[in-house]
């Protein structure tokens, strides 16, 4: 058997194994890592003028590259890839051992508590709307403005629970006082959610989630934190953070298919009618004499698992887990850091240029930054970026309008939609642009990307 699968069984094995005990590093690292080989190195892309050059993929914030390492582990699994669950056959009941072992190695690099629950799902998306689902009748949820919409949106789908949109704040600060005068004047004694990012998808900045859970538990109230940003830049430690659950998805933490996770407390999992309806989720069914159908549901994780598992999905998050573990989360944040200073220092020398944040200069971030130039439209940028200098890069509203309009000055129900500049007459484009890297990034992209900005906003560039 492979070495990659072996690995993680016998990680499996110690579901209660050392869990990080940081929750973001901020050790003073001598020796940043190098960045980790990822799928798509030395790709060469086509260019208007009808030459070629070396894709710089500057948008990890949508979607990062594969590891090399992750994809050669999932490449040495697939000749044994075989149905999980109640298959008698070898195959079987060797990926069925795969799959829930990668359920404890994503546990392990949680720092999950033995009692909680690890449930994969497609996505972030997916992973808080199984938990919206899952929320007690009468539930207030707690969100602010800022979120990304899927952390924004999915409450709204329970009309009997109400939800409660926080004003953005502009500081860490603000934001533990503004979720505490919240909390202190809600509704009832009832059941209470805080959803909140642990980093921006829109500016990188780092918000407060160990106040925030404080806060959010001396009110009685549970927290879920979106962790699609932080988890492949931070350690996170659900544990030291306080968090009741946590959701991140597989293909922004380097893992190259569609999976992801919602993991954390089970009561109201399990108290929950099944997320889907089907088989894997349903212990026992039977007919009754009137010809009833009568469903008896799994109280584990399998009762959100209905149909046949993504065992290929969850394999690669688990690798991608193990991968950056092994690699040093901290050497890795460390390097990004110095990517980061480098992107703000850059944009800082070109004319026009302004970072987006929301909590003002010197706040810490993973790396995603939001910037727009004056007297460019950002769509345009864009373009000119991928068809002149092979750059990815990425405009719009960045699925989180609210935060983007706010911080562009723009009306509260500005017309202009995500990545498409104003066509009314006298309409102001409302877009920016986000350059996102992380731990595949070569420093060589990151100049490109500077020295191609500076020509494009250069008088002289047409």
């Amino acid at each position: 058997m492979p070495a990659p699968i072996l690995s993680i069984l016998a990680a499996g094995s110690a579901r209660t194994a050392a869990r990080p005990s940081t929750v973001v590093s901020t050790e003073v690292i001598d020796a940043p890592a190098a960045p980790l080989p990822v799928l798509g190195d030395g790709v060469t892309v086509p260019l208007a003028d009808g030459g070629e050059v070396e894709y710089a993929a500057l948008d990890y914030a949508a979607s990062a590259p594969a590891l090399r390492r992750v994809w050669d582990d999932v490449a040495a699994y697939l000749p044994y890839y075989g149905s999980v669950h109640r298959g008698a056959g070898h195959l079987s009941q060797l990926s069925t051992d795969l799959f829930e072992a990668s359920r404890a190695e994503v546990a392990r690099f949680l720092g999950c508590r033995p009692d909680d629950q690890v449930v994969f799902t497609r996505s972030t998306t997916d992973s808080l709307n199984l938990l919206a689902a899952a929320l007690p009748s009468g539930t207030e949820v707690f969100v602010f403005e800022t979120e990304h919409h899927a952390a924004l949106l999915p409450w709204r789908t329970r009309s009997d629970c109400r939800v409660c949109y926080l004003p953005a704040p502009r500081s860490p600060r603000e934001a533990v006082r503004v979720l505490t005068e919240a909390l202190t004047v809600r509704r009832g004694d009832g059941p209470a959610l805080v959803c909140v990012t642990g980093a921006s998808n829109v500016t990188g900045e780092l918000w407060p989630v160990r106040e925030l859970a404080a806060a959010a538990h001396a009110a009685g109230a549970r927290l879920v934190l979106d962790a699609a940003q932080l988890a492949p830049h931070h350690p996170v430690d659900v544990t030291a953070l306080g968090a009741d659950w946590v959701a991140f998805s597989g293909h922004k933490l380097y893992a190259p298919f569609g999976a992801g996770v919602l993991a954390g407390r089970a009561d109201w999992l399990r108290a929950a009618p099944p997320y889907l309806a089907g088989g894997g989720a349903s212990r026992t069914v039977t007919r009754d004499a009137a010809g009833r159908v009568d469903v008896g549901w799994h109280e584990t994780v399998a009762r959100h698992e209905a149909g046949s598992p993504n065992v290929v999905g969850a394999y690669a998050i688990a690798a991608a887990c193990r991968a950056l573990r092994e690699a040093g989360h901290g050497a890795l944040a460390a390097r990004e850091r110095l990517l980061v200073d480098r992107v703000l220092t850059g944009l800082a020398a070109i004319p026009g240029a302004r970072v987006l944040s929301l909590f003002g200069a010197g706040a810490e971030r993973v790396g995603v930054i939001s910037f727009v130039v004056d007297g460019h439209d950002s769509s345009r940028l864009a373009t000119a970026l991928s068809d002149r200098y092979g750059i990815g890069v990425r405009d719009g509203l960045f699925c989180a309008h609210p935060l983007v309009r706010l911080l562009l000055d723009g009306a509260p129900d500005a017309p202009a939609e995500c990545g498409t500049p104003g066509d009314g007459q006298g309409e102001r484009p409302l877009s920016a642009i986000r350059v996102s890297f992380g731990a595949g990034t070569p420093d060589e992209h990151v100049e490109r990307f500077l020295t191609a900005l500076a020509e494009l906003v250069a008088p002289a560039a047409a």
